[in-house]
């Protein structure tokens, strides 16, 4: 049984703008029925200010489909359009607590649906991702659809390609594939995780944290728009700066916890992380 935060529970619950609008400015459709999830974004658009002044969907899937949609649906309105083309998967499963890990492709979708509706309302041909190589017949996942979610989201095994796509969920005859497309993003080697010795001197932890810091916290802010400066490492206590969308960004806090997450895990559990 999956565990879902309370924010989760509640999005799926009392959904947010769920339903239509009456001559939208913007539609965007994703997913199928036959996968399991489907995903109809509507979009109202002030023509002047670029702005989405309302959001509604419909959805077809599970209570993380439901949540996701209607979490994308409050963090996008009020943006402008290129704004919201900033909000990645991760700022919506964030803005929900967390989602459970084989849940991930629920906020993918969303993301997904966000695009079409927008490339919709600027005239632009939707992206196809159908007409590249097709590795999951199971959830006719295309290889550029396994690329750009594992790099968008540093996705370095096939479980995570799964939890994040679906790819691999069904028969699971296409896994060699899709390892073999992770081996080639990530250069034939997969990313470890930095040996940490058990006694640490100072000098020593403060190239970890920052190694760390290049490797697995970097990547996923920048893929987001976002980006982190090391400001300061005075004994346990690490001083960072948001810089870039997570600049002023309303889940600001759960970046900063995030990131604080991370160095515990890889260096101390006594690391405590302040945004400066």
């Amino acid at each position: 049984m999956w565990e879902y935060t309370d924010k989760v529970k509640e999005h799926f619950l009392h959904p947010k703008n769920i339903g239509e609008i009456e001559n939208p400015d913007a539609i965007g459709e994703v997913g199928s029925l036959i996968c399991g999830d489907a995903l109809k974004l509507y979009l109202s658009i002030d023509k002047e200010t670029d702005k989405i002044t309302d959001a509604k969907f419909q959805t077809f899937g599970c209570a993380s489909a439901i949540a996701s949609s209607s979490a994308l649906t409050e963090v996008i309105k009020g943006k402008t359009l290129d704004e919201a083309l900033k909000v990645a998967n991760q700022d919506i499963a964030e803005f929900l607590g967390g989602l459970p890990k084989e849940k991930m492709h629920c906020s993918v979708m969303g993301r997904e649906a966000l695009e079409a509706a927008i490339a919709n309302y600027r005239g632009q041909p939707k992206v196809v991702e159908e007409a590249g190589k097709l590795v999951c017949k199971c959830f006719d996942v295309t290889e550029e659809k396994i690329r750009r979610v594992a790099i968008e989201n540093h996705l370095t095994t096939v479980d995570e390609v799964t939890n994040y796509t679906k790819a691999g969920g069904g028969c699971g005859e296409c896994s060699e594939e899709i390892e073999a497309i992770l081996r080639d993003i990530w250069s034939l080697k997969i990313p470890e995780k930095p040996a940490i010795p058990k006694k640490l001197t100072n000098l020593q932890k403060i190239a970890i944290i920052q190694e760390i810091i290049e490797r697995e916290i970097r990547p996923g802010l920048q893929a987001d728009g976002g980006d982190i400066e090391l400001i300061d490492i005075d004994g346990n206590r690490v001083i960072i700066a948001l810089r870039g969308m997570c600049t002023g960004c309303l889940i600001a806090d759960v970046t900063i916890n995030g990131i604080q997450d991370k160095l515990r895990e890889l260096v101390s559990e006594e690391i405590f992380v302040e945004a400066q």
